[in-house]
């Protein structure tokens, strides 16, 4: 069902004006009618990926990689690699083309030669100019056929503080050329109003700062603000005019707030040469635009106000399914379309506070802002219409016809850097829904000019959820992560941070059969940031106390295995319903007890939670058993407990790991014995009062911290233990496997032992990555939670052509770091646990020393256990520090000759857990996925945050024994399996199914 947006005063004359317009602008001929043989390649490419959606994906892989690619053979061979892929259907000329069997070869020098010139072409269609020379010349003519210009500096990709400085530099410099070659520009009248600057440069907030974070408001906006005021400054002395540009939602509150308040300082508050953006695609859109006009008018002097469509549509509905976040877009063109025409409305109704830029080359939507200006009669100096470069050419022409004022946004760069922005314009120019595109095709005028007809669904005013499909076998949707871009959500971490402080030092003891049991031995659990906190005190079982759990748990278990699995379920939901309740505290307490940053603790909580629900569902689908029956017999799969689970927990992922295994011993039917570290005790003591709130039985369920390693080996030996369920070090994981072999006297069932022992995970980085990317993915593999999960990347394995390259900037992005206490909204790298791996740590950052160069070593804080990233080059494979896990902030770069022998230096080690390429060659990828020994393979992203039954957990050779967690197969390691089968055949009959 659809409604059709009420027509309004305006429409008559939108559809008059949106004709003259068509007429102007039309070329009189079929777009596909044109493709003709001397077309040139640029025009074949385009109308090819138009006409074949296969052929239009791998197109535009192709020219994401081409930049990075460095010889005519290397782009022969990626054109081979992507067009022939089986879902392109290629047109018989690139066929041809791409015929050649080996990319040396003339031919396919020719290939290379010709696809390449021709994107390049392509790729000058929609920027402006490679350096200020060519833009200087572009915008003197834009200027002569009477056109403003803003010029826009492509490679905003800032990932380095040293890159947010040059950023701004450039726009500097920008700015002086462009206003010293205006001084002998002839004024046009029709855009050198007395009020408009000549010169008018866009840039982007995130680009001033490199670790621009919503969740840190305070430091980005202290670090952006002071780079504003500079370019504003500057841009006076200048008379040079200043426009920002709007990004990915989660930037807009930040980027709005920002601005906001730099533009009431006293300095810059009669400013009118500003301006700001929305974008109509976002379904809280027009609620911003009332909030600036509304903050113009307390501000007493006008801004521009640029209105787009948006051109982050794909990104932001894929984030947003991904995180289960809600979608922030309209998932409707026509939603865009008519929200575009409301807040025009609302714009040029406001003239005298803002200046509507209308951006768009929808004709129907630049004639709608005429008919209201008209309408109004809005003065024509308070408004003007923009368009893109190479996208808008005979629309900005028609416009100008009529007497309106135009401004043509230049992007401008090499084409590296530019090559994102390209992207984004092929994807827009070749949408079936892009009016670019069906005017091309010649669709009927009353047809590209009608009303957008809106969706029921989409005039909803709430956000709706993402639409993301169930898993397989599954109705299984993972909880969604804090979204940090949200003020209230920052605002309740900071509560209860404050809330969870106040309860330091409190005292938790054992949970034994249902009671707190009292200790002898009391351990302090600090926070490692500032390790003179105590964030609480643990009593510490004794191995007598140790064993009156044991039979707790044996006598309990005959009830617990009996429970309906239903029953068992039901307890993990609730556990997981509790957990979310408290999602804000549980996050602190991991933020201060382990000392993982704000982010990365709420991802924690997640996880746990999901574990609860996910472990719920499997066991209910495991239940049901399976069915083998044939004539005359019957025969059941099914699944009983094995008896009692041992949980030997980590400490850094102190909620997430030993929820994980306990909830899956428990939801089995298994009675549970939760032994953690000592080190985050306290956080597996909140974790037991969320199990005896959801309804744990007596017995079923113990929470048993120890003495040292007396209680965990006493349990792991002890005669009675069925499963050990253990993740942490090599080492100790070996002795426990070792241990639970040996049959005692009385043992009657050989003990299932469950491990994860840790890894000394790679990142390969070919010649075709995107360095962007992967020095990104890298720095939050390397140096999230301060390389303390088993899923860190330790090793960085580079090809030698790009490996200097890397280098330089894998170090000044690590530099750009923000190294701090924990429960601060601006750190990224946190303190270590305790003081034995700080000192451990620094024993191997000596011995890396003497093994390699030192690219970098960071100084760090002195109040907590500190250790600054370091990053170690030119590192031999075989070396130490290449080869031992070392579970803190250390990287080992390591140089290649190429992606073959990457792959073996990745292979070479005792482990194999986890593992990243960052390639954009597909048979690289391919390659990867059969040959790189590891548990988890991680294509062109991070290499941590394993989600629940989305990205199963665990590795083979020596990171682990076992199945991988949160994935389908996890709980069989809990259960027996039986089968039986009765033969219901009686006296030469047996019943038929179905009779009655």
């Amino acid at each position: 069902m659809v409604l059709q947006v009420e027509k309004s005063a305006y429409e008559a004359k939108t559809q008059e004006i949106a004709k003259q317009l068509l007429a102007a602008t039309s070329e009189n001929r079929s777009f596909f009618a044109a493709l003709r043989d001397q077309m040139r390649w640029d025009d074949k490419l385009l109308a090819w990926a138009m006409s074949n959606p296969g052929l239009r994906v791998q197109l535009f892989r192709f020219i994401d990689t081409l930049p990075a690619l460095n010889s005519k053979a290397e782009i022969a061979a990626h054109l081979q690699e992507y067009l022939g892929d089986e879902s392109v259907e290629l047109p018989a000329a690139l066929k041809g083309m791409l015929n050649f069997a080996n990319p040396d070869s003339m031919p396919g020098q020719v290939a290379a030669t010709t696809v390449g010139t021709a994107v390049e072409t392509l790729a000058h269609k929609y920027i402006s100019g490679e350096n200020i020379k060519q833009v200087i010349k572009t915008v003197e003519r834009l200027r002569k056929e009477k056109m403003a210009f803003t010029i826009d500096l492509l490679g905003e990709a800032v990932i380095t503080e040293t890159e947010a400085q040059s950023y701004l530099e450039r726009y500097l410099e920008l700015m002086q050329q462009l206003v010293e070659a205006s001084k002998g520009w002839s004024k046009v009248p029709a855009i050198d109003e007395a009020d408009v600057a000549k010169v008018q440069v866009s840039v982007k907030l995130t680009a001033f700062y490199s670790q621009f974070d919503p969740l840190d408001a305070i430091g980005s906006e202290e670090r952006v603000s002071s780079r504003i005021r500079t370019l504003l400054r500057r841009a006076k002395e200048l008379g040079a005019a200043v426009h920002f540009d709007m990004e990915q939602y989660a930037y807009k509150n930040l980027t709005f707030g920002i601005l906001k308040k730099v533009l009431l300082e006293d300095e810059f508050q009669q400013r009118t040469d500003i301006g700001m953006t929305i974008q109509a695609y976002l379904r809280d859109s027009e609620e911003d635009a009332r909030n600036l006009i509304a903050w113009a008018k307390e501000r007493g002097y006008p801004i521009t106000i640029r209105l787009v469509k948006g051109a982050y549509w794909d990104q932001e509905t894929i984030k947003a399914a991904q995180k289960h976040w809600q979608q922030p877009v309209y998932n409707d063109k026509a939603a865009t379309d008519a929200n575009f025409e409301t807040i025009t409305q609302l714009l040029l109704e406001n003239h005298e506070y803002v200046y509507a830029a209308i951006g768009s080359h929808n004709v129907r939507s630049q004639a709608r802002a005429i008919a209201i200006a008209e309408s109004l009669n809005v003065p024509r100096r308070c408004f003007e219409m923009q368009v893109l470069y190479g996208m808008g050419d005979k629309l900005a022409s028609a416009l100008v016809d009529r007497g309106y004022r135009v401004r043509v946004y230049c992007p401008y760069g090499e084409l590296l850097p530019g090559m994102a922005y390209l992207i984004r314009r092929l994807l827009e120019n070749t949408a079936n829904s892009s009016f670019l595109r069906q005017n091309l095709e010649n669709r009927p005028v009353e047809e590209l000019i009608a009303p957008p007809v809106v969706k029921l669904k989409e005039k909803q005013q709430d956000f709706p959820p993402s639409p993301t499909p169930p898993l397989p076998h599954s109705s299984f949707l993972g909880v969604a992560d804090t979204d940090y871009a949200e003020e209230e959500k920052i605002k309740l971490s900071q509560e209860a941070l404050q809330s969870v402080r106040r309860q330091f030092g409190k005292t938790y003891l054992p949970l034994v059969n249902g009671e707190y049991v009292q200790t002898q031995d009391v351990v302090d659990s600090v926070n490692p940031s500032n390790y003179r906190e105590i964030v609480g005190k643990v009593g510490l079982l004794s191995v007598e106390q140790a064993e009156e759990a044991m039979k707790a748990a044996k006598s309990a278990f005959p009830g617990w295995r009996k429970t309906p699995v239903k029953e068992r379920a039901a307890i993990l939901r609730k556990a997981g319903d509790l957990m979310e309740e408290r999602r804000a505290e549980f996050s602190a307490w991991i933020v201060l007890e382990v000392g993982k940053p704000v982010r990365e603790a709420d991802g924690e909580v997640s996880e746990a939670i999901d574990f609860c629900r996910y472990y719920a569902d499997e066991m209910e689908r495991l239940d049901e058993g399976v069915n083998y029956d044939v004539s005359g017999e019957n025969n059941r799969y099914i699944y009983f407990p094995r008896g009692i689970a041992v949980v030997i927990s980590p400490w850094n992922f102190p909620l997430a790991i030993a929820c994980g295994m306990t909830v899956a011993a428990l939801v089995a039917g298994n009675c549970t014995l939760l032994k953690p570290a000592e080190t985050s005790s306290v956080i597996t003591a909140k974790f037991t009062e969320v199990l005896v709130e959801a309804g744990i039985p007596k017995g079923v369920f113990q929470y048993v911290p120890g003495k040292g390693s007396q209680v965990g080996a006493y349990l792991v030996n002890h005669v009675d233990t069925h499963v050990i369920a253990f993740t942490g070090s090599q080492e100790v994981g070996c002795r426990i496997y070792a241990e639970a072999a040996i049959l005692k006297p009385g043992q009657k069932h050989m003990k299932r032992v469950i491990a994860e022992m840790g890894g000394k995970n790679a990142i390969i980085v070919d010649e075709s990555a995107d360095l962007d990317a992967a020095v990104v993915g890298v720095v939050q593999s390397a140096f999230g939670y301060s390389g303390q999960k088993c899923s860190a990347c330790s090793r960085v394995i580079v090809v030698e052509s790009i490996y200097n390259t890397f280098v330089e900037r894998f170090v000044e992005a690590t530099k750009s770091l923000n190294i701090g206490e924990a429960e601060l909204p601006s750190t990224q790298v946190g303190p270590v646990i305790d003081a034995a791996a700080r000192d451990r740590i620094r024993e191997y950052i000596e011995i890396g020393h003497a093994e390699a160069k030192a690219a970098l070593q960071m100084p760090a804080p002195n109040q907590g256990y500190f250790i600054g990233p370091v990053i170690f080059s030119e590192v031999s494979a075989d070396s130490t520090i290449a080869q031992q896990e070392i579970f803190g902030p250390v990287v080992a770069v390591i140089r290649v000759k190429d992606f073959q022998e990457a792959l073996e230096v990745a292979n070479g080690t005792n482990y194999a857990l986890t593992g990243g390429l960052y390639s954009r060659t597909p048979s690289h990828i391919e390659q990867a996925q059969s040959e790189f020994e590891v548990g988890n393979l991680y294509v062109n992203r991070n290499i941590t945050g394993a989600i629940v039954a989305r990205q199963p957990f665990g590795g083979f050779k020596l990171s682990g024994v076992g199945s991988k967690a949160g994935g389908p197969d996890y709980l069989l390691q809990f259960l027996e399996p039986r089968t039986i089968t009765e033969n219901i055949q009686r006296q030469g009959f047996a019943p038929i199914e179905g009779a009655d």
